[in-house]
């Protein structure tokens, strides 16, 4: 889990990692489970590198300020179009209000749903760590999981 002291704290670290690799971050935000991230990113960047570094550097940080800690493995991507960042940035800047109506778990499979997207549910929050696109979920490992 993220504790809540250090939200900010991460959320600001991991804007730093963006910027670094020339990803241009409309915004970040978050609960204590997950990290949203809405991020545009560079042509010449693969997204898959990008997400790896945000990634490994972020718990790497977190690790040293907090103690173990690690996200979960994989990503999944959807775009977001230009006409829609206005509505993804008010969606992350209200991640407390929007988590009362509805878990991040129901969220993510009515978007999968929504998206005509097949899943195995069973596997299917062990296993990613959440990346919409431009959009990125990433969840911490359950510290009985975190990674060395």
């Amino acid at each position: 889990m993220i504790p809540r002291a250090m939200k900010q704290r991460l959320w600001a670290y991991t804007a730093g990692i963006c910027q670094h690799q020339n990803i241009f971050v409309h915004a970040i935000g978050g609960m204590e489970d997950h990290i949203h991230m809405l991020l545009q990113f560079p042509a010449t960047l693969m997204i898959a590198d990008a997400i790896n570094k945000i990634k490994v550097n972020s718990s790497g940080w977190m690790s040293r300020e907090t103690g173990r800690f690690a996200w979960q493995q994989g990503y999944g991507g959807f775009g977001v179009s230009k006409s829609n960042i206005a509505a993804v940035v008010r969606y992350i800047q209200n991640q407390e209000r929007h988590h009362r109506k509805m878990t991040f778990e129901e969220e993510f499979i009515a978007l999968l749903k929504k998206h005509g997207i097949e899943y195995d549910s069973a596997i299917c929050f062990r296993l990613m760590c959440r990346a919409y696109g431009a959009l990125v979920f990433l969840l911490p490992v359950p510290s009985a999981y975190a990674l060395g």
